[in-house]
């Protein structure tokens, strides 16, 4: 999984009013939880955008004052007007505890259902997934190429080495659903043979 850097600069003091200069400044209050200790800092705006403005799902290498660590995004919370970030919270990684994270699913490959006429419909964008992080993936492939009208991939049919899916396993990921047309010309032929 890709990884972005951010350095951050250590809060001396961890008041609203402190927040509030910060925020004045473009600068947004964090924590990093899950190490020896939570550390308070205070990382710019600008950096946020590429990680939290994205579908895709990024291990951040957080440098605050020479202490680096890895982390992924935990919980953010935005203004309700303006909706700029107000405060973002991390998960420090242990290369040795498995942690769940959402990764985007992309689809691969073209569906002879959807040549025929018929709709595509994909049902989850992201899926749940649990595993160590040095085993966890940009994105889940799910190959529609065998998908025909009235088919479809449910989760309990993907596999992924070393990761386990916790979405529940009857879940339809995407399907191919029959489209208007291709109702409409059936029913044409049918009547038509009549």
């Amino acid at each position: 999984m890709k990884s972005i850097a951010i350095s951050g600069s250590p809060r001396e003091n961890v008041g609203k009013r402190d927040a509030k200069e910060l925020r004045y400044d473009g600068k947004v209050p964090a924590v990093l939880y899950g190490g020896a200790t939570q550390t308070h800092f205070a990382v710019s705006a600008a950096d946020l955008k590429p990680v939290v403005y994205t579908p895709d799902v990024h291990f951040i290498d957080i440098d605050v004052a020479g202490v680096k660590s890895q982390a992924i995004i935990q919980d953010i919370q935005f203004h309700p007007l303006t909706e700029k970030i107000i405060h973002i919270d991390f998960l420090a990684l242990d290369a040795n505890k498995p942690i769940a994270i959402e990764i985007p699913v992309k689809l691969t490959g073209t569906s002879p259902g959807v040549k025929m006429g018929g709709k595509l419909v994909q049902k989850l964008r992201k899926l749940r997934v649990k595993g160590l992080p040095k085993d966890h993936l940009d994105n889940v492939e799910v190959s529609i190429e065998g998908l025909e009208v009235g088919k479809s991939v449910r989760v309990g049919e993907i596999k992924l080495p070393n990761l386990v899916i916790t979405n529940a396993a009857e879940d339809t990921v995407v399907s191919v659903t029959t489209s208007r047309a291709l109702r409409q010309a059936e029913q044409e032929a049918a009547s038509g043979k009549k």
